[in-house]
């Protein structure tokens, strides 16, 4: 298996994308946050003192997902077209948090994604330490991929 980050020479370098078509490009993932069930009923019911913390997370995760290539080193730039935030208890302690990302390009939008729905777990932790230290993000990983030359992806969960 070649190392597309990888030259000849064992540098590490950023895959050349130039002679690829563009193509729809869709990827989800997740992030789950788990916290006290009262710190999950303040939020529900809008009692955070910080204010809303499902809204504010939604727009730090487009805000994030935005700026992918800033963070991951070897992300190319994408012309991103649909960022969503989908944040919703699962239980009496979690919140699971979907992100999915699209665009129309030469290369996939996954990093997007996971860094879109990892980022808005930050910023519910952000806004809720101050009642509860004991928070944690977990499963983190991509769900779905569409598009390119690797296909169709669907994790089993």
């Amino acid at each position: 298996m070649e190392l597309t980050h990888i030259d000849e020479k064992g540098n590490t370098r950023m895959v050349d994308v130039g002679d690829k078509m563009h193509t729809r490009r869709v990827a989800k993932a997740q992030s789950v946050v788990t916290m006290q069930d009262s710190t999950l009923n303040l939020i529900v019911a809008g009692k955070m003192p910080k204010g809303d913390v499902f809204a504010c997370a939604r727009v730090a995760g487009i805000m994030a997902a935005k700026k992918t290539s800033d963070l991951v080193p070897m992300c190319h730039p994408l012309p991103l077209e649909k960022i969503t935030i989908d944040i919703e208890p699962i239980n009496k302690t979690q919140v699971r948090i979907l992100a999915t990302a699209q665009c129309t390009y030469k290369t996939g939008v996954e990093m997007e994604a996971l860094t879109a729905a990892t980022m808005a777990g930050l910023t519910i932790y952000d806004m809720c330490k101050a009642v509860d230290r004991t928070m944690r993000i977990d499963e983190v990983f991509l769900l779905h991929k569409d598009g390119g030359k690797s296909g169709v992806f669907n994790r089993e969960i």
